[in-house]
């Protein structure tokens, strides 16, 4: 995608990762006059032998700069600004990231173009994902892309009946400031990233521009800070669609246990049973298949092609990935579990579970994990984490300190084996993976590697 509502205007880009060559060839193919950075002298380089503008930002005259265009990972107000925001504030220059530049272009080429975007602290690459699935199924043109690993700018050129569906994260957003969604969705809010946004109630505020500036805003309503978000839109007229994970609604998209209802007001009620979708278990899924519901309805799917994509739906690598079975045994990779909140919707879906946990701890650690300790037959503990992890268990649970993902699947294999009832070894660390892995993306490639190297497996599943 060409950005070119750029064409001429001076732009100042830093970061230089993925994304940020991806946005800055869009600019630069577009004719922006561009000048790209990053703190990294490799990325410089490699960002200039494919031809795109590069140059210091702290050397160039900011006088005619109208935008500096930051990539997502630099921090804009927390725990300080970096020196280019200083900068593009001293020049006045507006400051942007390429969902931004994307939603401009969608709005000068083709406003019509449906575009559903998602934000919420957890679910959203499954929800994002899960959406994507189901228009592509029903044979719509569809581009998937934003913070779910597909850079937003090199998805096709707007066309009215071309479909884009983009996850957005809290840093996507805060640089987003016209985004303009037909459908927007916040699934919920709770603790995260406040190194980046200072307080929770500034990380809402932005979480909130979402849905503000969307034409229709599904809402989950299973958090206080979301209810408050709903009910402040839908007492200034907007389309409000609220979604629940834990209960039916009157008026919205909720779920029972085991099924999706849709009783929104306009489309008439319609019921999507879940039960039977290995990729879609547990609650957590049943509030990211309401809000798929409520944005399928919106953008106009059939009911009949909303339960077909529902039924064929994969699920997403390294969210509740089944990914071989050993007799009685499931092996789950939910890598992407990355905080204690995350992990508990992981926890809540299994009755007897060998749960593999830790990493790079985050604050307050496992502690609100407690009422799920009588699911755990035992716990694997791996990473920096174990020692803090172990005592937070104490004598509730059988442990061992198996440091290493490799002994941790060794052990919880022989163990759930021996004990010969149905159960679940269950990777979800509730940390973040940087001590031992680059990413959680290549922690949950190690256990599905590791499971699949299990004798007698049956493997789940190609990814």
């Amino acid at each position: 995608m060409k950005a070119d509502s750029f064409a001429g205007k001076r732009v100042a880009l830093f970061g230089l990762g993925g994304s940020g060559r991806a946005t800055a060839r869009a600019l630069a193919e577009a004719g922006a006059d561009l000048c790209a950075f990053d703190d990294n002298p490799a990325s410089v380089s490699a960002a200039s032998d494919e031809g795109i503008p590069t140059g210091d930002l702290r050397e160039i005259d900011w006088s005619g700069v109208e935008y500096l265009v930051l990539a997502p990972g630099v921090p804009l107000t927390h725990p300080k600004p970096h020196w280019t925001v200083d900068l593009a504030h001293a020049a006045a220059a507006d400051i942007i990231g390429d969902v931004e530049i994307f939603g401009r272009e969608r709005g000068a080429k083709a406003p019509s173009a449906p575009f559903v975007a998602i934000t919420g602290t957890n679910g959203k690459s499954t929800t994002t994902a899960l959406i994507a699935h189901c228009i592509r199924a029903s044979g719509r043109d569809t581009q998937l892309g934003g913070n779910i690993g597909v850079p937003v700018l090199t998805l096709a050129e707007p066309a009215p009946e071309r479909h884009y569906v983009v996850e957005c994260s809290s840093y996507q957003i805060d640089l987003a400031p016209t985004l303009r969604p037909s459908v927007g969705i916040l699934l919920n809010l709770t603790p995260d990233h406040l190194d980046r946004h200072g307080t929770m109630e500034h990380y809402a505020s932005v979480k909130a521009r979402l849905v503000a500036g969307s034409e229709a805003a599904v809402i989950g309503v299973d958090d206080t800070y979301c209810r408050a978000i709903a009910d402040r839109l839908d007492g200034a007229g907007r389309t409000v669609v609220r979604i629940s994970g834990q209960s039916r609604l009157d008026d919205g998209v909720g779920f029972d246990g085991a099924r999706v209802i849709r009783s929104m007001d306009g489309f008439g009620e319609a019921v999507f049973d879940l039960s039977g979708i290995g990729s879609l278990r547990g609650r957590h899924n049943g509030q990211n298949a309401a809000a798929a519901v409520a944005a399928l309805t919106l953008t106009g799917l059939s009911d009949a092609e909303i339960e077909a994509g529902l039924t064929s739906f994969p699920g997403l690598a390294h969210r509740m990935e089944e990914v071989g079975r050993l007799g009685l045994i499931l092996f789950v990779n939910d890598s992407k579990a990355t905080n204690a909140d995350a992990a508990a919707t992981a926890l809540a879906a299994f009755e007897r579970i060998y749960w593999i946990a830790g990493g790079l701890p985050k604050e307050g650690g496992i502690a609100s994990l407690e009422g799920f300790f009588p699911r755990i037959a035992k716990a694997y503990l791996i990473g920096e984490a174990a020692p803090a992890f172990s005592a937070s268990i104490g004598e509730r649970i059988p442990y061992e300190i198996s440091a290493v993902l490799e002994n941790a699947v060794a052990s919880a294999a022989a163990d759930a084996a021996a004990a010969g009832a149905e159960a679940v070894v269950l990777l979800s660390p509730a940390c973040a993976s940087f001590d031992q892995y680059r990413n959680f993306e290549v922690r949950g490639d190690a256990f599905r590697a590791l499971v699949r190297a299990l004798p007698g497996i049956d493997v789940i599943g190609k990814g």
